[in-house]
């Protein structure tokens, strides 16, 4: 049996989404415990030319729902990055991983090589479907979750490669 786009995307996006929120709780009970207000952590950056943590959460949401949406033809929901709270960028989570719960295996039926337009400031980037989940929004939305894990183990939270890979799922980290 040939691996579908669904099964090769949504349980991915999923998967990661829950486990950078287990990261984000793990961050704040942390900055709890330490005396350190976790809403500094917001705004922590790796380099002067990254975006600090609170964009790194926005593009992974933004790209785990608009890569599902994508694949299922249908268009991703809006959620303007307005978030400048620990609690806003939790919720934000939350939001994505209910989008991306609710695409269904017959969205993504079909021909894996059917056309998706992505539309950049610049220019419009035209892949296959396959292509796009494989090329792009994949590779994509792993940089911005695996950014966040970096950013806060930056600011000394202790977290660890199982907790990237397993976060709260218990099949991964036994």
């Amino acid at each position: 049996m040939a691996l579908s786009l669904y099964d090769a995307s949504i349980p991915g996006y999923l998967l990661m989404l829950k486990n950078l929120a287990a990261l984000l709780d793990k961050a704040e009970a942390h900055a709890k415990t330490a005396g350190v207000d976790p809403a500094s952590y917001l705004e922590a950056r790796l380099a002067p030319d990254m975006a600090p943590l609170t964009k790194q959460i926005q593009l992974a949401s933004d790209a785990a729902k608009g890569g599902a949406a994508r694949l299922a033809g249908i268009a991703p929901p809006s959620m303007p990055d307005t978030e400048t709270t620990w609690a806003e960028v939790k919720e934000r989570v939350a939001k994505t991983i209910a989008f991306v719960s609710s695409i269904k295996p017959e969205q993504l039926e079909g021909d894996d090589n059917r056309t998706i337009e992505l539309p950049t400031p610049n220019r419009t980037l035209t892949f296959t479907a396959r292509d796009f989940l494989l090329q792009f929004s994949l590779p994509n939305f792993h940089f911005h979750v695996v950014t966040a894990y970096g950013l806060l183990r930056s600011q000394g939270v202790p977290i660890g490669k199982m907790d990237y890979l397993a976060g709260g799922q218990t099949a991964l980290a036994a």
